[in-house]
């Protein structure tokens, strides 16, 4: 097997994809970002380099003479922390200005372009890691009421819509009211507003927006998802079967059973 570029941001995923690769027969060369890639990946791979957000030019020097034949994008990056650690690059200010906007999406696809530009095709990983994909249905937890599911349609509607203006992939519903969406602030900023202003029971759903690259920006979940939802007393948290991430599955779901939390793929 050849050696496999890993553009790495936070969470447990980059590692995820690290081992998988490895046990595949791949060779590692990461390319971790500073304030936000978990340390523990440097067990995980073959080769590390550590990097600011926006050191675009870096990546493509490491891959390259690394002699990469192909390269992988996962995780995220926070935008909370951007203010403290971008450092954009001449070549990424090229690729900001040709882009236009400052999106996830934009930005992620513009990155893919430089990268490919260099004969560096990026791949999408989740084939290597097959069983973090969501299925459908009941997934984990008990099983919703119908009027919990009517609200998870809903909250589903939404999520789409607003998603084809990249506004966030997370809305929480209660009762047929829209408590929250996500936008900036991020995914726990938003369901911690929902709870405060419409209690307990949150149906919530997390979907990936329409025309979003899965190469390398899908929706995820996992332990500290569940454990949020388990504080704020939410009923279901609803995610894409075939689609989600659910990451640290076995904790993932023995938290969800343990906590009431339902989990559902849905379709």
């Amino acid at each position: 097997m050849g050696k496999l570029g890993l553009i790495a941001g936070n969470g447990v995923f980059p590692i995820e994809v690290a081992d998988a690769a490895r046990h595949k027969g791949h060779t590692v060369i990461a390319v971790a970002h500073q304030n936000e890639t978990d340390q523990r990946l440097e067990r995980h791979v073959d080769q590390i380099t550590w990097i600011k957000v926006g050191e675009l030019q870096r990546i493509i020097d490491v891959f390259k003479q690394a002699g990469v034949s192909e390269a992988a994008m996962a995780g995220g990056i926070s935008r909370e922390r951007l203010k403290d650690s971008f450092a954009p690059d001449e070549r990424a200010m090229r690729m900001l200005a040709r882009i236009g906007r400052f999106s996830d999406d934009a930005v992620l696809r513009g990155l893919a372009e430089e990268v490919e530009s260099e004969e560096i095709p990026i791949i999408d990983p989740v084939p290597m890691v097959t069983k973090c994909l969501a299925r459908p249905g009941l997934v984990a937890g008990p099983k919703p009421s119908q009027a919990q599911l009517r609200d998870l349609d809903l909250a589903f509607s939404v999520a789409r819509q607003l998603g084809s203006f990249d506004i966030g992939q997370t809305v929480a519903v209660r009762d047929g009211i829209v408590a929250a969406v996500e936008a900036v602030e991020g995914t726990d900023a938003a369901l911690r507003r929902a709870a405060q202003l419409v209690g307990k029971a949150l149906v919530v759903a997390k979907a990936a927006k329409p025309g979003q690259d899965l190469r390398f920006d899908r929706p995820a979940i996992g332990p500290a998802t569940i454990s949020l939802l388990a504080e704020l007393n939410a009923a279901l948290l609803g995610i894409e079967g075939g689609v989600t991430l659910v990451l640290e599955r076995q904790q993932t779901l023995k938290l969800a059973n343990d906590r009431g939390v339902a989990i559902y793929g849905h379709v």
